[in-house]
């Protein structure tokens, strides 16, 4: 699997995942989120009726009806957290990841917006902040997306998924600058330190990517050793040392010491990728042929 590919599927599952947490506020069974207590005023009872309508539509996978009655319940009681959490998350349901599409980022932006009002009554809560960072993630938006994270990480220090996410924005953003640099030399990454390259190239990369590389190392080194069976950060602790071998450029041993991190890293990650999924597995029927 490229690069490009693991990153993409690595936000993908990330994003799903917070999707399904926020879904079930709406569609778990028996609750509704619309429920009229004593003394409600006849806009507060509409506001009720709209919410339970959405999340009805909401269960059945009618998002843009549901959409149509949270923004409603929205309009009728500004002042109602709730109503923008489940406007937020219906309309995240909406979005295509990394779709870079005029209607995709205008609806990417107001479900931010609606996740932040709700965040504005009811701070700190760690699902609606983690999403607010994986929508700005899907636009983009990485230094937002990392500012986001670093925010559930005051929160929860110990948040393996936030830990992850900064690590992996910080490789990506420190590939990205190495690659760009290097195709504009017309040198091809070698992915071990680049050693035939101008030394003026590399110092470019190396004041480019200096604090990328050390970011990158130490929050994928958190997000393991706070969920020691996470196999993504693994995979990306190898790809971080091989950027960190740009930065040893001129120190032949600390270039293949850092190439030496990079493959027991892999190896590290491809082992435990197997681990995990040999764990996952249903248990075998004895009762079968």
């Amino acid at each position: 699997m490229s690069d490009s590919r693991h990153h993409s599927r690595s936000f993908n599952v990330a994003f799903a995942g917070l999707f399904i947490l926020f879904a079930g506020y709406i569609s778990a069974a028996g609750q509704n989120p619309g429920d009229i207590v004593p003394h409600s005023t006849p806009t507060e009872v509409a506001e009720a009726g709209e919410l339970n309508k959405g999340a009805e539509a909401f269960r059945g996978a009618r998002f843009d009806e549901a959409i149509a009655h949270f923004q409603k319940a929205s309009e009728l009681v500004p002042d109602e957290p709730i109503a923008k959490l489940y406007l937020g998350t219906a309309l995240s349901q909406k979005l295509v990841p990394r779709l870079e599409t005029p209607e995709n980022l205008n609806t990417a932006q107001k479900a931010i917006n609606n996740f932040q009002q709700f965040l504005e009554k009811r701070p700190p809560d760690l699902p609606a902040m983690q999403m607010v960072a994986a929508i700005e993630f899907t636009i983009k938006r990485l230094d937002d997306a990392k500012a986001w994270q670093k925010k559930v990480l005051v929160e929860d220090p110990k948040d393996p998924d936030a830990a992850y996410t900064i690590g992996l924005i910080d490789w990506t953003q420190a590939q990205e600058n190495a690659v760009k640099a290097l195709e504009s030399a017309g040198i091809h990454d070698d992915g071990e330190g680049n050693a035939k390259a101008p030394v003026k190239l590399i110092e470019t990369i190396k004041a480019q990517n200096g604090p990328l590389v050390e970011g990158a190392l130490k929050y994928l080194g958190q997000a393991i050793e706070n969920r020691p069976n996470y196999d993504a950060p693994m995979t990306y602790m190898s790809l971080a040392y091989r950027r960190m071998a740009d930065l040893d450029w001129g120190d032949e041993a600390a270039r293949k010491d850092d190439i030496a991190k990079a493959n027991e890293w892999i190896a590290r990650a491809m082992n435990m990728r197997r681990e995990n999924e040999e764990r996952n597995q249903p248990a075998p029927n004895p009762g079968l042929p």
